[in-house]
């Protein structure tokens, strides 16, 4: 029909027809979707969570030789330091470790500690459980009970069955500290097979551990499957007049407040986006 205007299907009134933009090939986008999982999985290691396998038997019946716990990195970097009845994991202070045998990882397990989804076999690192902080003075007589600022721990619910809270010896199951301000003092829970602080005195930090040397706060059991649990504080650390003395521990600050707090900026990020 003469003076009939008709435009091709995604045609501009001025211009050509835009040709639809090819979608790229799924096997050369799956290198750039690789890397981008290693970033943000070496990422999670260094800042937010990593696994650590539990080498011994020095934290039963909480721990079991075996496990795999994933550990809170995240609430150090604002501040916050460990508190007494966390289970931490800390980098060996003075030679805590020497003469004990290492693994020969493969080079997938080496790969694999690398991006943070198998615990390290080189690290040299302990979990033990925080019995005192800067400040406290820590004393064991006899078999028990341990007292923290004079206060007598209720043990029962952690320390292995049959174990008693202080070991009768002279190798340093019997002691008094007095913790300084910027280290922790820890025991396992096993008490009668865990070389911790107790008999660690003669080393440079007199059994002590640097919070400088604190990894993080072990909060989960993820490995096996049918040992999955938390790893709350114990109650008898919140009974009251255990803070004798003053404990500047720095920001009680949960893992999953930061975690809110890190989510709220992207959040903005993508509704000014829209």
């Amino acid at each position: 029909m003469t003076g009939e205007h008709t435009t091709a299907e995604d045609q501009g009134p001025g211009g050509p027809a835009r040709t639809p933009k090819k979608p790229r090939s799924f096997w050369k986008e799956l290198p750039i979707l690789i890397g981008i999982a290693l970033v943000l999985a070496l990422l999670i290691k260094t800042f937010l969570v990593q696994a650590f396998s539990i080498p011994s038997d020095s934290m039963q019946n909480t721990l079991q030789q075996g496990d795999r716990v994933l550990v809170d990195k995240l609430t150090p970097w604002f501040g916050s330091e460990p508190e007494r009845g966390e289970v931490v994991v800390f980098h060996d202070p003075d030679k805590w470790l020497a003469g004990e045998p290492t693994t020969d990882p493969n080079a997938l397990q080496t790969f694999l500690s690398w991006i943070g989804l198998m615990p390290s076999a080189e690290e040299k690192d302990l979990i033990k459980r925080v019995i005192g902080v800067g400040g406290d003075t820590i004393e064991c007589k006899g078999t028990g009970p341990l007292t923290v600022n004079g206060k007598a721990l209720d043990e029962r619910s952690y320390v292995y069955a049959g174990n008693t809270p202080c070991s009768v010896d002279d190798q340093g199951g019997q002691f008094k500290v007095k913790v300084p301000k910027g280290f922790i003092w820890v025991m396992g829970d096993h008490r009668q097979n865990s070389r911790d602080s107790r008999y660690q005195q003669a080393d440079k930090h007199h059994g002590m551990v640097p919070v400088k040397d604190v990894v993080g706060r072990a909060v989960v059991v993820a490995w096996p499957i049918n040992r999955w649990d938390t790893l709350p504080v114990p109650d008898t650390f919140d009974q009251s007049g255990l803070n004798a003395q003053p404990n500047a521990a720095g920001l009680p600050v949960a893992p999953q407040g930061i975690a809110l707090l890190g989510v709220v900026p992207v959040v903005l990020w993508r509704r000014r986006k829209q």
